[in-house]
């Protein structure tokens, strides 16, 4: 109850003092699009929040991550903060072709998202990083679920991760299972970790993971653009998706098109706001770990990082 109530008493404060930049903007809600991760979710409403204490209206709806881009495009919803290269990069590409929404600027954060593994697994399978020596080592991750074949977790179905198509593409010795959610990813190492089981999963950077269990990506071929598109990149000219993920990912802003003149002041700080790696990470942790709500995991932040997010109000805000 003290953490509420000091968290509470911050966010009154902040909104005291940055109240009256809104005046240009509309009263209608802005609206912030939630998907099914961590990072997401606390970035979101801490961005809510640094817009609620400007003045400004904010709703926020619980979207496809994947269908958001149109929805952004339609203006049905007004902005998307984590647009991962790896993951969004094609349905992002497709709406700036469409029109109606536009790039709103970058994170400093940069970003992968890839078969992972723990270290651990490394030791029962020397040749890793190699995709090619995973795939000698395939009998190891084995289960009952896969015969003899190995084990791959990856991503929720409606992340698109694309694990079927790139073991297709490769002719790789694995089956590709779906985990239900993030958390599910987490558990599968956790419980691996009990007794060293080599274990392959989906995993990206920045979240929380990477400092509770060091691991390294898998290296399959080189990303090439296009290799989502056009068979003839990559090493199967036959095949889609037979090329890891960009490893030096970007992770960008969108914006409704409409978005910088009904609301000039909040655009303003939208195109300044910029996370980095750590800055990530820590927001998925204080839920994820401290198993916070994410409400107050982004009050939390707001709060220990005053010196971050008003170097991005607007000029004369404090």
């Amino acid at each position: 109850m003290k953490t509420k109530l000091i968290l509470s008493a911050a966010a009154m404060a902040m909104a005291s003092s940055t109240a009256s930049f809104a005046a240009d903007d509309s009263a209608d809600p802005i609206v912030i699009p939630i998907h099914n991760w961590s990072s997401q979710i606390v970035m979101s409403h801490a961005v809510g929040q640094i817009f609620e204490s400007m003045g400004n209206n904010v709703e926020f709806v619980t979207t496809d991550s994947q269908a958001v881009y149109e929805s952004v495009r339609l203006g049905d919803v007004t902005l998307e903060l984590e647009v991962w290269e790896g993951a969004f990069g094609q349905s992002f590409r497709t709406a700036l072709e469409k029109g109606g929404l536009h790039d709103a600027g970058d994170h400093n954060a940069v970003t992968r998202e890839d078969w992972w593994y723990p270290m651990w697994t490394k030791d029962a399978c020397p040749g890793l990083p190699s995709w090619e020596a995973l795939n000698d080592c395939a009998a190891l991750f084995a289960t009952a679920e896969t015969g003899d074949k190995g084990r791959y977790l990856d991503g929720p179905v409606d992340w698109l991760k694309h694990g079927k198509e790139r073991v297709e593409a490769l002719g790789m010795d694995f089956v590709v299972v779906n985990a239900g959610s993030a958390a599910a990813l987490w558990a599968e190492i956790a419980a691996a970790e009990a007794d060293k089981r080599p274990v392959v999963v989906f995993n990206w950077t920045p979240n929380f993971a990477e400092a509770v269990w060091p691991g390294e990506f898998v290296e399959f071929p080189v990303w090439e653009d296009g290799c989502d598109t056009d068979p003839s990149k990559g090493p199967n000219p036959d095949a889609l998706f037979d090329c890891g993920n960009p490893a030096d990912g970007y992770l960008k802003k969108a914006a409704w098109d409409g978005m910088k003149d009904k609301w000039p002041n909040a655009y303003e700080v939208l195109t300044k706001i910029s996370f980095t790696n750590a800055q990530i990470a820590e927001m998925a942790r204080l839920v994820d770990i401290e198993e916070m709500e994410p409400e107050e995991a982004a009050e939390e932040w707001l709060s220990a990082n005053e010196d971050v997010w008003k170097g991005w109000l607007p000029e004369g805000a404090s």
